[in-house]
């Protein structure tokens, strides 16, 4: 990579995670195989051929690289991407985009689209994105990714090939879409942010926040500040779900040995392994 930016990388299934975040530094994620990614605090040069990413709020680390991003796909005669981001932001961003159009002297040609609670975007013919309202200082969302299969219906279950073939032809629906959600990114929240959207704890690899870990953090403090305390995931230990947590964006004031050392020491099991600490 070109870029002095950190990534850490995991597969899990047919999907690969890749990003890193530290609190008031940087955030970024890319799921490859998905074309999708989130947050842009720093924007590594690979990652330049995803097309399509979600903002969850607009403090800088997680969207100062946004015109740099953008300008390397002109640069690079690639197609202008899409961002989602809070609605209340597309007016302000769109306009530091136009500022950033003056001090170099190029276009920075995007598709900004506002996200509010209760909407859904279809990504593509088999994935289906949900913004979630979290809890933040700021306006913030976390995002689900669901991807939509076809399940025969009860009713059809028993019948041959044939007879579902002839169904099929004759114009019969014989298949419900289900939604499976494979991804979930939480940008910054307090825990009342995955408490208000339960779907967090079902999405297949969760990407979230662990700001703070140490013991003697004031929780009301952290909670005002909209962050989570590796206490809020030891309280919630039973309801992930999830097959694989990523827990970054970890406060600066830890090393990546403290961090480890402390969230090991609160959960032994690290929920099952499937608790990943990337600092």
């Amino acid at each position: 990579m070109l870029d002095n930016a950190p990534v850490i990388s995991l597969s899990h299934g047919d999907l690969t995670v890749e990003g890193y975040a530290r609190a008031a530094v940087q955030s970024y994620w890319r799921i490859q195989e998905l074309k999708i990614g989130f947050d842009m605090g720093a924007h590594p040069w690979d990652f330049m051929g995803i097309p399509t990413w979600m903002i969850s709020h607009t403090h800088l680390d997680h969207i100062a690289a946004l015109p740099q991003y953008v300008a390397r796909r002109r640069m690079m005669k690639m197609d202008p991407p899409t961002i989602y981001l809070p609605a209340k932001a597309v007016d302000p961003v769109q306009a530091m985009l136009r500022s950033f159009e003056r001090l170099d002297r190029g276009r920075l040609p995007c598709k900004l689209i506002g996200v509010e609670e209760g909407q859904e975007f279809e990504l593509s013919r088999e994935l289906v994105m949900q913004p979630l309202r979290t809890k933040h200082t700021i306006v913030s969302y976390g995002f689900v990714i669901f991807e939509r299969r076809k399940k025969l219906k009860p009713e059809y279950v028993d019948l041959s090939g044939e007879e579902i073939r002839d169904l099929r032809l004759a114009g019969t629906e014989i298949t419900n879409e289900v939604r499976v959600p494979i991804v979930a990114y939480t940008g910054d929240t307090s825990a009342e942010g995955l408490d208000n959207n339960p779907i967090f704890f079902d999405a297949k690899i969760l990407i979230t926040e662990m700001t703070f870990i140490a013991p003697d953090h004031r929780p009301e403090l952290i909670r005002k500040n909209g962050h989570m305390h590796l206490d809020d995931f030891a309280a919630r230990a039973d309801r992930f779900n999830n097959e694989v947590i990523i827990a970054g964006h970890f406060s600066t004031r830890y090393s990546k040995r403290q961090a480890e050392s402390i969230v090991r020491k609160k959960l032994p099991d690290m929920l099952d392994d499937r608790l990943k600490v990337w600092v």
